[in-house]
């Protein structure tokens, strides 16, 4: 079958309701990119507080529907759910419960997590926490719904940051992966109720989240998948029956697979990971199955913990070398367009908000940066957090949400929220 017959319905088509402002991992269709109608329309020279609120440890980003952001937290010996009031920042209800987790002896500076972000569909908040502990909250009350524990099962005191995956709801199915390095699997579950679907036995997770994509071909009916990466592999999953469509081995000495996959035109993936740099593979139907084929792989960007965002042609992300770097690169080809010469941090979440970039950095650097592949141009540059920021930036119509060591803090531009 030829490349010409195979058509992309629309990139990461997470069946969440594209109304909430930001209901899951990278905003609403999961890829890191806000409309331009949602994006601030003027970036003063300095933004001011509105509300700042402590929450507790973790590097889970929260999420902000319907007037309220959702924070998972860590209150040893306890894992928290907090809702907040947008507007005020005030607390309207807390859940809780008891979350042991032991740590990777060589992740002593690291938080226990903990580090998936929620979801929120369906009026509940699902939440994954470091132990494998999948529950659904209530949106408006914070009453558990119900609950799943792998906890017992699993052994992620070997892991640097325990369960980390962010769970996504496509086809009608809570699809979770959950696991430790020897083994894991992924779980499809009826949203409402908890009940297991199907699931798919195999490696165990890396740390990334996957993203979702619905396909079709002349000769096939449309087939939705998602495509994440293992502790091992990059794996595309049917998402109806669990099905393994395709595989590709990416080994990592340290099971550092992190790296949110992105869909690029031409049906190319893009992966990353920090020892192996960075990979595009032609994703397409052959002899009736699946299959992935490399198409480039460029050595010079590799990403770490940062997942990139795609803006038409051109890629852009943040790369571990020279103690941090943001890069343009071509999708079609991996080609770099240009590099910042480094030192920009440890780590970057990146937003494509209109026009621009939004980069926010774990040493609390906030950067709005033009798109462009012709050259770096940075347009501000705030400082928004006094201690680390690994959660992501959640960019609202005229404020930012930035989550630090322990608090959540709303930075407000121009108009009201």
């Amino acid at each position: 079958m030829t490349r010409s017959v195979l058509a992309l319905i629309v990139a990461g088509v997470s069946s969440v309701s594209v109304a909430a402002q930001w209901p899951q991992w990278r905003g609403p269709h999961r890829d890191g990119k806000v409309a331009a109608e949602h994006v601030p329309a003027a970036w003063p020279a300095t933004p001011t507080v509105k509300w700042t609120e402590t929450v507790g440890e973790g590097y889970s980003t929260p999420v902000v529907v319907n007037g309220r952001v959702f924070v998972h937290s860590r209150q040893a010996p306890d894992e928290v759910v907090t809702a907040l009031d947008l507007v005020s920042g005030k607390p309207l209800w807390t859940a809780k419960y008891q979350s042991a987790f032991n740590k990777n002896k060589y992740a002593n500076d690291m938080s226990k997590g903990p580090f998936s972000t929620p979801l929120v569909a369906n009026g509940l908040v699902y939440t994954l926490g470091t132990s494998a502990v999948l529950s659904a909250f209530d949106e408006k009350t914070g009453t558990l719904k119900w609950r799943k524990d792998w906890s017992k099962e699993i052994d992620t005191s070997k892991l640097f940051t325990g369960t980390a995956m962010s769970p996504i709801i496509e086809n009608g199915l809570l699809i979770v992966h959950v696991g430790d390095d020897s083994e894991g699997a992924f779980y499809a579950l009826d949203p409402a109720t908890g009940a297991q679907t199907w699931t798919l036995p195999g490696h165990g997770p890396g740390y990334a989240s996957p993203a979702a994509w619905g396909i079709i071909s002349a000769s096939r009916a449309p087939e939705s998948q998602i495509i994440t990466m293992t502790d091992k592999a990059v794996v595309g999953v049917h998402t109806g029956n669990g099905r393994l469509l395709w595989q590709i081995p990416f080994p990592d000495e340290w099971n550092e697979n992190i790296v949110t996959p992105v869909w690029a035109s031409d049906n190319i993936v893009i992966v990353s990971g920090t020892r192996k740099g960075t990979f595009g593979y032609r994703v397409e139907p052959k002899g009736g199955e699946w299959a992935a084929t490399q198409v480039w792989h460029n050595t010079e960007v590799p990403m770490y913990m940062s997942s990139p965002v795609l803006d038409g042609a051109f890629l852009y992300g943040f790369s571990n070398r020279r103690k941090g770097q943001l890069f343009c690169l071509e999708a079609a080809t991996g080609k770099v367009r240009w590099a910042t010469e480094g030192r920009g941090g440890t780590n970057a979440s990146l937003v494509s908000a209109g026009q621009n970039l939004v980069v926010l950095t774990t040493e609390g650097e906030l950067l709005v940066v033009k798109k462009s592949p012709e050259k770096y141009e940075e347009l501000r540059r705030y400082t928004v957090a006094d201690s680390g920021t690994w959660a992501q930036p959640v960019v609202l119509k005229n404020g930012i949400v930035i989550r630090n060591t322990d608090t959540v803090t709303l930075w407000e531009f121009s108009q009201p929220v």
